[in-house]
């Protein structure tokens, strides 16, 4: 290992700390800070190089680094103290596990000489976070923290991005050491493989031209791998249409012709039926999960199916493959177009061009709409938000249930990084403090945040910390008294047995403004643009209070364990 000495002088771990966060080009860190790690905050307290953001809770500290990560590609960083403080980020962390983001999340700990002593605020956040993290470290000595904490950059950032723990003994931010940072990293156990197979790529290649019904499947992983124009541009060389997970939006333009949008639970109802229907699915930088395969025995079963993902426990875990490729998309689509341009690849467009005909015709049958009654509607809301405020390029995020699947099915994107949502955990209460965190990565650009009014209350104590640093985040809170999605499942499968789904909650307006924050309330359909407007043009905090039916169901649906094309679309 290469080490480059940048100060003779000694410095305390704390100081070692946040020199090596500035060899990151860490600038914006989120926290809330403890006893243990007092040493920090000290040296905080004259930092000029790192804006520390002070969250009203760890949980939100750890969301809103994963939706700076989000918005800009970046390593998202936050710190916490020990014992409770460490446990609040554990369902932060799992949230960027399961939707492949890079956070490195710091930790305090109790003195290296009571660990296991049950001492005041200690935890075993390492053992806790070791199956929901892609690494974690215990850092024994002042002289490690260097070495641990640009291996902690690398292994977030690299491979499938994750997030990963450094725990920080109290003893280990007050010994002093020089500082030296590491120029390279020797990871000998940890080497993602970037390129694939070229066997693979051109057996790939030839099953994709040779396809009748071809369909790509495109995943998260495009995002992490910023390979958009490689999708765009191997969909339209070989003529296959595209479907994307819901970590996907964004990747392929919603509005180009070869795009079906998203697929499962509730997704297209033609996406559904194309991927039940091809007979070559190529899929990209996607897992697999349940939502989007529905019954493994059915999912694409008359179709050979290759798989690129450059995790290698990806491949054959859910969905049994024929042709897999360990490797980066970018590199993998990139290889694969050099391949075709230098080859006369033969590409049946009359036989193709007749499957497109057929998704044409799976098109014309999209779900109800239904209004149970004369109260505003919910989809009303988010179609008129995202109709308002498209041309503004803004980000949305969301809160989890209904409103998230309205927001994910109604508003299309041409890019990445501008839906931001909780997929693989689906964490009420991640939206809004990760659009602080997209605020932030972005200047302060336009943000909304989509929520219900049971998943707000989950961090609704953030309105201080958007108020404290006059983030102009917009909540649009979706008010139906109940948890939507929850008694949505009831209604169809527990015989409209609403066991503990309806709530209640405060007054929306008045809890914004108590915070210091705006606050509205729409209850018609032409309250919905002036309100938007000024909360948009007033560059502050807000909370839209927009009270709507009860009952409205989210449509297409497909039940959980049935195949993708047993599709639910209206009430009847």
């Amino acid at each position: 290992m290469t080490e480059t000495k940048v100060n003779s002088e000694k410095l305390i771990g704390a100081q070692i700390f946040l020199e090596c966060l500035r060899k990151e080009g860490v600038d914006k860190i989120f926290g809330y800070p403890g006893g243990v790690i007092l040493s920090i905050y000290e040296a905080l307290y004259s930092c000029d190089f790192i804006k520390h953001y002070l969250v009203r809770h760890e949980q939100a500290a750890v969301h809103a680094a994963e939706g700076y990560a989000r918005a800009t590609g970046k390593v998202g960083v936050a710190l916490v103290t020990s014992g409770p403080g460490a446990t609040n980020t554990v369902t932060g962390i799992a949230n960027a596990y399961y939707d492949g983001y890079p956070i490195v999340v710091f930790t305090g700990q109790v003195g290296s000489n009571q660990i296991g002593n049950d001492a005041f605020q200690e935890a075993d956040i390492i053992g806790i976070t070791r199956s929901c993290c892609k690494h974690n470290y215990l850092v024994k000595d002042v002289k490690e923290l260097p070495r641990v904490i640009k291996e902690a950059f690398h292994i977030a950032s690299t491979g499938k991005p994750g997030p990963v723990v450094v725990d920080m003994p109290k003893d280990v931010l007050c010994a002093k050491s020089s500082f030296e940072y590491p120029e390279t990293i020797k990871l000998p156990g940890y080497n993602p493989n970037y390129n694939g197979h070229p066997k693979q790529i051109s057996k790939a290649l030839e099953l994709l031209c040779e396809a009748e019904r071809p369909l790509i499947l495109a995943g998260g992983g495009i995002v992490a791998s910023a390979a958009m124009n490689e999708l765009k541009l191997l969909s339209e060389k070989l003529n296959v249409p595209v479907t994307n997970t819901l970590m996907a939006k964004g990747v392929f333009p919603e509005d180009n012709d070869f795009s079906l949008g998203m697929l499962g639970m509730h997704g297209n109802f033609w996406a559904n039926h194309a991927i039940s229907s091809c007979d070559v699915l190529f899929a990209i930088g996607t897992r697999f999960n349940d939502r989007i395969t529905g019954c493994l025995k059915r999912f694409a079963k008359d179709a050979q199916i290759i798989h690129v993902d450059i995790d290698p426990c990806s491949i054959n875990k859910n969905v049994k493959v024929d042709i897999p490729i360990i490797g980066d998309a970018k590199n993998v689509m990139t290889a694969m177009l050099e391949e075709f341009d230098s080859n006369n690849y033969e590409i049946h467009f009359d036989v193709k061009q007749s499957w497109r005909e057929q998704i044409g015709e799976w098109k014309k049958k999209r779900p109800v709409f239904e209004h149970p009654s004369e109260k505003l509607s919910a989809i009303t809301v988010i179609k008129k938000v995202y109709e308002y405020a498209k041309n503004s390029d803004p980000i949305i995020c969301t809160e989890v249930g209904q409103h998230q699947m309205w927001a994910a099915q109604l508003m299309k994107f041409n890019k990445p990084r501008k839906f931001i949502t909780s997929g693989g955990l689906g964490t009420m209460g991640f939206g809004f403090p990760a659009a602080i965190g997209a605020a932030v990565g972005t200047d302060n650009g336009l943000v909304i945040n989509i929520a219900g009014d049971g998943s707000i209350q989950m961090n609704i104590q953030e309105l201080a910390t958007c108020v404290q640093y006059n983030l102009p985040v917009i909540n649009i809170i979706i008010n139906n008294g109940y948890l939507g999605m929850v008694r949505q499942w009831q209604e169809k499968l527990f015989n409209k047995h609403y066991s503990q789904t309806k709530i209640s909650g405060p007054d929306f307006v008045k809890v914004a403004q108590a915070y210091g924050a705006r606050g509205y309330r729409v209850t018609k359909e032409e309250e919905i643009i002036p309100v938007l407007q000024e909360a948009i043009e007033c560059r502050e905090p807000v909370f839209i209070d927009c009270v709507v039916e009860e009952c409205e169901m989210v449509y297409p649906w497909v039940l959980a364990g049935d195949p993708l094309n047993k599709v639910i679309l209206s009430n009847e």
